[in-house]
């Protein structure tokens, strides 16, 4: 890694530019831009997230854009209504009203005095999401886009639900949000009416689980943003990016395969972050990709992109389970085209004896009910790949929880890229019911690592629009797709498919508890193979990772995330506590101390599925000076046989006075779930 202290043009900042929207609502941006741009202009690229561009997301901000803006773009961070610096309200993500925002920004961004004309747009996560919503659009000045970590299907596919089932994330996610968005506007950017805007979005703020629970099913509400709907509505060029360790490796190739515009994808080993700065690596030069591919459709130049190939997966080699990898081995590989020609289906029976078979294998059944704290070795839906680790263990516990299937050992390398999809002919005995699936690789010693998985919720065999309930006894079909995956199972190694009935805490359990019947020799494993290629030596490698320097700071408490897992012995009961401390700094360039800190607990009652519940509390602070505000968050989810029950308290403190209060408590039936 190299960190770049010159450019080839020198970047000027600005701290604040105001982009005024229609309604009089105006959106706060920090820029970079080449210090002569207004007597040379140049393109403009922007991202939009509500992640406070003061104090949030500085640290990668100040590694990204002065970069960019060295190269000769004009870089904006920009707050997104109701969030940071901007005015107005934010009351749920990727709302019609933000992509609104979002299409008028960049129509004022492209008028301005210092930009060319043509825009591009970024963003990992949010920014990824967004990024793609805008492009449906097709605002005009908008000619390209990079969409990272992110997804085209809101409900398949984002923290709320996979394949049906709810995710942890669908509780954890707004219970951040709440306490994040709580925080007030910066006063040495709004002047002095930061309290009167503070207090009212206070007022404002709501806990979007309600909303996330009400629409258990995929209806209008997830169909809205959801760019899957209609692929053709995106013309701009698209670069999607993932990792397999992220939550949302499926996106990218969904993306290759629906898009016509023209498009590039690339999956690395990495978690949820950007992929010069991820683990596991390798890390690339992804700052000066990002160069080709903005040269290419903002100043148009011919930078040989397009003609690369359109996907690029790094494959995993079998690797031993780890809480936390530095780096994985493996190999880029690359395919002309997605869906690849090359790709080839193997298909494994399940078998009476839990073998996965290559022959047909005879009718039989086999049942599973899998203890309530099954899933301990994956507590993340999405790994960060923070060096504290939050990769899934070592699945030999799991799998011992699990019905599993095993191959023999291999006699030979088996590499795959795409999804694995699973046909399970299945009954149950009881009327709701949710299973998780995995793929594993399985090392002679017994080591077990998780290679991919998916949830699913059986009552959507037909349907994620129009779940039902199943009838105790009746045998059901049900075609099972776990998450894209490139991985290389080395000689000796076993396969194994584990299924299970529960995954706490990552998957809310069902109402009862389940047995499984799964119908073995009419069930089978499709395995997505991936045949050798000469071509794939001769790609070109990645540059290696440079950026510019982050902000000066001093750390009095570093940031750091723990996970620990909890019995309490002679009651059953089983507590996951997640804490994910942001640490305490001061920010020298705004003279800024902040504090931020976020505890997620899960506690479960084996034998009991309603015993689940969460709760989190967050304590967010800030100071400069004699402004000093601090916004306290706790929330709790519970459920019953019919119904999810939420709670969510909010405080808010402007030195030791208490300025803001307030609760709210809600139920929500349970629909299939």
């Amino acid at each position: 890694m190299r960190i770049v202290t010159e450019f080839p043009r020198p970047v000027r900042e600005i701290e604040n530019l105001w982009i005024p929207m229609a309604d009089g609502v105006r959106l706060a941006a920090r820029v970079w831009l080449p210090a002569d741009a207004d007597r040379k202009p140049v393109p403009a690229i922007v991202e939009c997230i509500p992640y406070r561009k003061r104090d949030g997301t500085v640290w990668r901000d100040e590694q990204m854009h002065p970069y960019m803006a060295g190269q000769g773009y004009a870089v904006l961070r920009i707050d997104l209504r109701g969030s940071g610096d901007a005015d107005g309200f934010i009351d749920d993500e990727y709302m019609p009203e933000e992509q609104r925002d979002c299409v008028e920004a960049i129509a004022w961004v492209s008028r301005q005095p210092w930009c060319a004309g043509s825009v591009g747009m970024m963003g990992i996560s949010w920014g990824g999401f967004n990024s793609l919503q805008v492009a449906a659009h097709r605002p005009p000045a908008l000619k390209a886009i990079v969409t990272m970590d992110s997804t085209d299907d809101r409900y398949a596919d984002d923290v709320h639900y996979m394949g049906g089932a709810m995710l942890h994330d669908n509780f954890a996610w707004p219970s951040a949000m709440y306490g994040y968005l709580s925080l007030p506007p910066d006063p040495a950017i709004v002047g002095e009416g930061w309290r009167s805007d503070w207090l009212a979005r206070l007022e404002r703020a709501g806990f979007w689980q309600r909303q996330w629970l009400e629409h258990q099913h995929r209806d209008a509400y997830w169909k809205q943003g959801s760019v899957c709907e209609d692929y053709d509505r995106i013309r701009c060029a698209v670069y999607a990016v993932g990792g397999w360790e992220d939550g949302y490796s499926n996106a990218v190739p969904r993306l290759l395969a629906g898009l016509k515009a023209p498009v590039k994808g690339i999956v690395g080993p990495w978690g949820h972050a950007f992929p010069h700065a991820a683990h596991p690596g390798p890390s690339i030069g992804f700052l000066q990709e990002l160069r080709r591919w903005w040269d290419q459709w903002l100043k148009g130049a011919d930078t040989g992109i397009m003609q690369e190939p359109a996907y690029r997966a790094w494959i995993n080699e079998s690797f031993r389970p780890v809480h936390f990898a530095e780096a994985r081995a493996g190999r880029w590989v690359a395919e002309a085209t997605w869906p690849s020609a090359r790709i080839r289906p193997r298909i494994l029976h399940l078998d009476g004896s839990r073998r996965l078979a290559d022959e047909p294998a005879a009718p039989a059944t086999l049942e599973i009910c899998s203890p309530l704290d099954t899933g301990l070795g994956s507590l993340e839906w999405c790994s960060y790949g923070d060096s504290h680790g939050d990769l899934p263990t070592d699945q030999r516990a799991d799998d011992g929880r699990s019905l599993c299937f095993d191959s023999e050992p291999l006699a030979e390398r088996l590499e795959i890229l795409g999804a694995p999809v699973v046909t399970l002919a299945f009954s149950v005995d009881k009327p709701v019911a949710g299973i998780c699936v995995r793929l594993c690789d399985v090392w002679p010693d017994g080591a077990s690592s998780r290679v991919t998985y998916t949830l699913f919720n059986l009552n959507h065999y037909k349907s994620h629009e129009f779940p039902e309930r199943l009838e105790p006894g009746r045998r059901y079909v049900a075609t099972v797709r776990l998450n894209d995956a490139g991985h290389a199972f080395l000689p000796g190694q076993r396969l194994r498919l584990a299924i299970s009935t529960c995954y706490w805490p990552m998957m809310w359990p069902s109402p009862e508890t389940v047995t499984l019947t799964v119908h073995a020799g009419e069930s089978r494993l499709e395995l997505p193979v991936r045949p050798a290629s000469a071509a794939d030596a001769k790609l070109p490698a990645f540059e290696e990772p440079e950026y510019a320097d982050g902000p000066r700071e001093r750390w009095s408490r570093q940031p750091i995330h723990r996970r620990t897992i909890g019995h309490v012995p002679g009651t059953g009961e089983t507590t996951v506590t997640m804490e994910k401390d942001g640490g305490a700094t001061h920010l020298f360039a705004i003279d800024l101390e902040m504090d931020f800190r976020t505890v997620e607990t899960y506690r479960m009652t084996l034998g009991d599925p309603l015993s689940a519940t969460g709760e989190t509390t967050t304590r967010n602070w800030l100071k400069r000076g004699d402004w000093n505000v601090t916004t306290l968050t706790r929330t709790t989810l519970r459920l019953d046989k019919t119904h999810f029950h939420a709670t969510a308290e909010l405080e808010a403190y402007a030195g030791a006075e208490r300025v803001f209060r307030k609760t709210e408590e809600f139920s929500v039936p349970r629909d299939c779930l």
